[in-house]
């Protein structure tokens, strides 16, 4: 039996200056979008280009070292997990948001 692996490889530009926070116990943590495109024809054989947007978190000495490296419109390739967090906002709705959890990069 194959074991099923949580795995996100991703090649895209920075979307914004990633954005490196230093959190309780010295931890730090970055966050910045990741654009990527898709390219499909369409009814027309029309090339279509579509662009889709992911989260990237990354934590500790990883976060650091991206933070010195990674600026808006790097191209960077990202490895890492999809991680989604639930919560209840203010009015007691349920919310969540899917990020992907960065275990290695490769700036270009």
């Amino acid at each position: 039996m194959t074991a099923l692996t949580n795995s996100v490889q991703l090649i895209g530009r920075t979307g914004n200056e990633p954005e490196l926070k230093t959190l309780a116990k010295d931890r730090s943590m970055l966050r910045f979008s990741l654009a990527t495109n898709d390219y499909y024809f369409n009814a027309q054989g029309e090339r279509v280009e579509t662009t889709h947007w992911h989260r990237i978190v990354a934590w500790g000495k990883l976060a650091e070292r991206m933070s010195q490296q990674l600026k808006k419109g790097q191209m960077v390739a990202i490895n890492g997990k999809l991680v989604t967090n639930k919560w209840k906002d203010n009015e007691g709705k349920m919310r969540s948001i899917t990020e992907i959890v960065a275990s290695e990069y490769i700036p270009a």
